[in-house]
């Protein structure tokens, strides 16, 4: 639809209200010139946006543990937390331009992700601290479990960039935030008497 605009409408007054159509479905892929097949693309997509949808839920509850932290070790889970919760922000990113990038619709509305997302929903409450990270570790080894499988099939159906994207940012941080987590899980004292 063209609207005709008047001289002083031209200058820089938005249009506002725009509407449009949904110009590419969620979960098929467009003909890029990336050296891949069709079904590489699409394996690769499906298997990448449900690592995101995942992802951004633990992003999420890194935030929110972030915020209810307490107790003794407030200030250090306090910022662990927060440093966390920024290298998925960055994964969350490359996830979404891997997507895009073999020709699909990354997801990325939050009541999709919820939709879609294998991680449990947390109580909207504060839980106790063990419990916080105890849930952190859950939603890693799911995305963990899941990266795994698709880094090893988008290697066999030749996706390079795809397996790498998984071992080299999904594993290896994924792998490295359990480890700090789970090491705050150990019943050890701190001083010994």
């Amino acid at each position: 639809m063209t609207t005709t605009r008047t001289p002083e409408q031209r200058g820089s007054q938005p249009w506002l209200h725009q509407k449009g159509s949904e110009i590419q479905r969620f979960g098929t892929v467009r003909q890029f010139p990336v050296g891949l097949s069709y079904d590489a693309r699409m394996y690769s997509c499906q298997r990448l946006n449900q690592v995101l949808a995942d992802t951004q839920i633990l992003h999420a509850l890194y935030k929110k543990h972030h915020w209810l932290m307490r107790g003794h070790t407030f200030y250090q889970l306090h910022l662990l937390m927060d440093k966390h919760a920024g290298e998925q922000t960055a994964i969350i990113d490359a996830l979404a331009e891997r997507v895009q990038t073999l020709g699909g619709v990354a997801i990325g509305d939050p009541r999709h992700v919820a939709e879609v997302t294998r991680v449990p929903r947390p109580p909207d409450g504060a839980e106790e601290v063990p419990a916080m990270l105890s849930r952190l570790l859950e939603a890693h080894e799911i995305i963990l479990v899941d990266a795994h499988e698709a880094a090893r099939k988008a290697d066999e159906l030749g996706d390079d960039g795809t397996n790498d994207l998984l071992v080299s940012d999904v594993i290896r941080t994924g792998e490295l935030q359990a480890w700090f987590l789970a090491e705050h899980l150990v019943d050890t004292p701190l001083v010994r008497t």
